[in-house]
């Protein structure tokens, strides 16, 4: 077994203490290894540069040399020993649902981050022990018994994150004979019967679709912030999500996002930590695990999240409609999509991430899968007279690939979905995963099949709408945080970054938009701020062209039959 005992010292620091213990050592030499990702985030974390001061002693206290190999291996000489203690401490200063954060009134830990392991023992049982107070609960998937929380191995602990607070509330739900366990940790007053209703609504939905449940339980471990704030990570059996205000958990938009976040995170137990890419079976942590298949795991997943939560009843057509609306803008926004691939971008991300980073260079395995998800889907339907969707390529998923531990390959997904429709997809993975066709054609045809028009209208802001630039105001300052390719802004050299100052000679607080429409008409002049010179763009609004449109989901005049039959078997029908 190898043993940790995680602790503080002084909780303002946000430093956790791990004493790490191995015994039954056998070589003259051992490797430790730190993880240098998480699952559910595919990009490098390289969580070392946390790691404070590292200490190697014997069974006796006696000091041991050590070295380090590489930016996240250790090497310690341990001949002669059976039994080695090493001691080190990590930064947890952030509060994410993919991080560590610990202070004086909570341990929130990610073992995947501070969880040294010995790369040919990762199969034996791992051991947390956990130096708190009496009056703290623990909140975590795996069982924690006398403050000690055991793994039947590495994999499995570094996909158990925990809470420990004096704060914890929990309750729980049941669907078909599994719990469901709600624990909230941070200042709110959770409305637990309305919650646990319509949990328990999208979780049947879900169990419907799939067929059963992979796992005997699941917990949603919810960190509640006193700001706005949006972020979930699934696991195996559990998820974390953080989410703010908390005076505003059960209501208005901060509750549809704990609706939308917990819908998602619940339907990755099936797709992502039960089927997996063959890239990811199992996780290697200590470099990339590239795969072009992101807008399965995270598409197909950002998709269904959202379409269960309307088929559940939990979600009204409009507020369904809003989430889908909210995928298009962002796709038609985005002008990468004219440059890399969604295939592309899967694989990209773990080159820069989840940041914007270059303007124009890739796309969202979230948005643009979400879309080429909705697209297959309707495909399916259409080319199988309804009888069958991408549900069925779904199930096959599972029942095949997930439930058999079998790792699914690229060209397994086009098959699976061949074999479904019935017909040759290859033509349509070639232009809208593999290829940057524009989907605007194949969309309007999708939502027509099932009576749904999509609306192009133009933005509510003329910055966008006419000049082609969208900006951030804050404490008056206006940055330009995108520019449309060959618009009027592009073509004047308006540069993302640059600060709007003066439009026309007036200042610009906060209210650029408002002397936008003032000098409508007119000559636009803008007194810009740019790498540290103050320069002039001039800009007149091309006619007939419009930029940044938002997009409108509406039901069809007069739509026939077909149409509203395939509506509800498409979105209504669970």
């Amino acid at each position: 077994m190898i043993r940790y005992k995680l602790f503080q010292k002084h909780p303002a620091s946000h430093y956790i203490y791990i004493d790490l213990i191995i015994d039954n050592i056998k070589s003259d030499v051992l490797n430790l290894q730190l993880p240098s990702w998480r699952p559910g985030r595919y990009e490098l974390g390289n969580f070392a540069k946390n790691i404070k001061k590292v200490d190697v002693f014997d069974g006796k206290g006696n000091e041991l040399e050590f070295t380090k190999t590489s930016k996240d291996t250790w090497l310690v000489y341990t001949k002669g020993v059976s039994e080695i203690k090493l001691t080190y401490s990590y930064y947890a200063a952030e509060l994410n649902a993919g991080a560590c954060f610990a202070d004086e009134n909570q341990l929130y830990v990610n073992p995947v981050h501070l969880c040294m392991y010995v790369p040919e023992r990762m199969n034996e049982e791992h051991e947390i022990e956990l130096v708190i107070p009496d009056s703290y609960k623990i909140a975590c998937q795996l069982k924690a018994i006398n403050k000690t929380i055991t793994a039947k191995n590495f994999d499995e602990l570094a996909d158990s994150p925990f809470i420990a607070s004096a704060g914890i509330q929990t309750d729980f739900y049941e669907v078909s004979g599994t719990k469901f366990y709600l624990h909230f940790n941070g200042e709110c007053k959770p409305d637990f019967e309305k919650i646990k209703k319509h949990f328990s609504s999208f979780t049947e939905s879900q169990l419907k679709f799939w067929g059963d449940f992979p796992f005997d339980e699941y917990h949603f471990l919810l960190l509640v912030l006193p700001h706005k704030f949006y972020h979930g990570v699934e696991h195996q059996k559990s998820t974390v999500i953080v989410l703010g205000p908390g005076y505003h958990l059960n209501e208005g938009k901060t509750y549809e996002d704990l609706l939308g976040v917990c819908s998602h995170e619940l339907f990755h137990a099936w797709n992502v930590k039960c089927i997996r890419p063959v890239e990811m079976l199992p996780y290697d942590f200590t470099k990339e695990n590239y795969a072009r298949t992101g807008y399965v795991y995270e598409g197909f997943t950002t998709y269904y999240g959202d379409v269960m939560l309307r088929k559940s009843g939990v979600f009204s057509d409009e507020q369904y409609f809003e989430t889908l609306e909210e995928r298009l803008q962002k796709h038609f926004h985005n002008y990468g999509r004219f440059n890399l691939s969604v295939a592309g971008s899967s694989w990209e991300t773990w080159l820069d991430g989840y940041v914007p980073g270059a303007p124009y260079r890739k796309t969202s395995i979230y948005d643009e899968g979400n879309l080429v998800a909705f697209m297959l889907d309707i495909l399916i339907m259409k080319n199988t007279q309804n009888k069958k969707s991408l549900k069925d390529v779904c199930r096959v998923l599972y029942n095949e690939f997930g439930k058999k531990n079998k790792g699914y390959s690229e060209t397994d997904i086009i098959k699976l979905c061949e074999d479904v429709a019935g017909v040759s997809l290859k033509d349509f993975f070639k232009k809208y995963v593999y290829g940057t066709e524009d989907f605007e054609v194949m969309l309007n045809d999708c939502f027509d099949y099932v009576g749904l028009e999509m609306q192009k209208r133009p933005s509510h802001f003329k910055s966008e709408s006419d000049f082609g630039f969208k900006i951030a105001e804050q404490a008056h300052i206006s940055k330009v945080t995108l520019v449309a390719p060959f618009s009027p802004a592009w073509k004047a050299g308006l540069s993302i970054g640059d600060e709007i100052m003066l439009v026309n000679g007036r200042d610009v607080k906060n209210d650029l938009n408002h002397w936008l429409n003032h000098f409508s008409g007119n000559e636009i002049v803008l007194t810009v701020s740019s790498q540290g010179s103050i320069k002039t763009i001039q800009m007149n609004k091309q006619e007939s062209v419009s930029y940044f449109h938002l997009y409108k989901i509406v039901f069809k005049n007069g739509g026939s039959v077909q149409q509203k039959a395939s509506y509800n078997k498409w979105l209504l029908e669970n």
